[in-house]
């Protein structure tokens, strides 16, 4: 047993520090960023915002709302290879590169994902998500999807730590996924006691990756735009997120009235919901570590777009970052105790 003293930091301990800026407004400021990959020969380009792959999240519905402002989807798991040749004869070609298949690493999941790219094969990205990274077989499994899919964008996930980025980004990964615990359907921090705050996993992690190439994803933590602001900050490559996108016409999950109020059901991957909808319920040598929540109905997914979209632009210029590359140039983080004076609640 070891303790590491120095403070781990979350979105909630800190606030960026305004710069002196030659932007005259916010419209000067552009979000998108062009990207190459450490294994793929791919190109990117588009606004590096991702919808979490979620079933009531990264939906197809949410993946053609956000591909109009080039905003990324990571589609989930659980469609069917039916499924996704009926999507793909309907949308414009280059939305391929706004979308990512998503999959396990059990050997079902593997072939389901072969059949997909045979039935599909203008997808470029992957996505292989379990909640822990930290296992041998997850990285022989993303050496071996590297080795299938030579040409294809990996990403790989989730890790909190620089040493395990290096390894996943070496076995064949091109974008790491970096958060253990912070969302906000997520209870592995209190049912395990494991986890790392998401501020300092992004530092920690963004330093691994950019040093050999790589790329990370901030997914989880995030509840206003300006927390998506700091991830940036950070040095985050992409922001994934999952509760900020719940509740739209665009996302799936029940939807439910009660006293005049509309509402649609937003849970983890790993509650007992979702265990209960694909694999018959929590099995009996694991806990549930996810919470089933109500969301109020938020309408169409543009409004919110148009609110992380807007805040962001405002953070580079109260930094004078003209671009968002240049965000995390610009940040210098401080140290707070207090965040926003809450005595008039919305």
């Amino acid at each position: 047993m070891r303790i590491e003293y120095d403070i781990k930091l979350g979105f909630k301990n800190v606030m960026i520090r305004p710069k002196r800026s030659t932007l005259k407004s916010r419209s000067e400021v552009n979000l998108e960023r062009d990207f190459s990959f450490m294994h793929s020969p791919l190109k990117w380009n588009g606004i590096p915002i991702m919808a979490a792959n979620m079933d009531t999240v990264g939906t197809f519905k949410m993946a053609q709302a956000l591909y109009r402002q080039k905003l990324f989807t990571t589609i989930h798991k659980h469609y069917s290879v039916k499924d996704w040749t009926d999507f793909l004869k309907n949308t414009p070609n280059d939305l391929t590169n706004y979308i990512a298949v998503s999959t396990g690493t059990s050997p079902k999941d593997a072939k389901k994902l072969k059949e997909v790219f045979l039935a599909c094969p203008q997808l470029n990205f992957i996505c292989i998500d379990v909640a822990n990274g930290y296992s041998e077989y997850f990285v022989a499994f993303v050496n071996k999807t590297r080795e299938q899919y030579p040409d294809k964008v990996i990403i790989a996930g989730n890790v909190v730590t620089g040493e395990m980025v290096e390894e996943l980004l070496l076995a064949g990964a091109d974008i790491i996924k970096v958060g253990i615990g912070p969302g906000s359907v997520c209870t592995t921090r209190v049912k395990t006691g494991v986890g790392y705050p998401q501020l300092s996993a992004i530092i920690e992690c963004a330093d691994a990756a950019h040093g050999l190439g790589g790329q990370i994803i901030s997914d989880g933590g995030c509840t206003t735009p300006g927390d998506v602001a700091k991830a940036f900050g950070a040095g985050a490559d992409f922001v994934m997120l999952g509760g900020m996108f719940s509740g739209h016409e665009e996302s799936d999950g029940e939807l439910i009235e009660r006293d005049g109020k509309t509402f649609k059901k937003f849970y983890g991957m790993s509650s007992e919901t979702a265990m209960k909808k694909y694999v018959g319920g929590v099995a009996e040598y694991r806990a549930s570590e996810g919470k089933t929540v109500e969301v109020p109905y938020k309408g169409p997914v543009e409004n919110t777009i148009q609110d992380i979209l807007g805040g962001l632009r405002s953070t580079c210029t109260y930094v004078g970052a003209r671009r968002l590359k240049e965000l995390t140039k610009r940040t210098t983080f401080i140290r707070v105790e207090e965040q926003e004076n809450k005595v008039y609640k919305e």
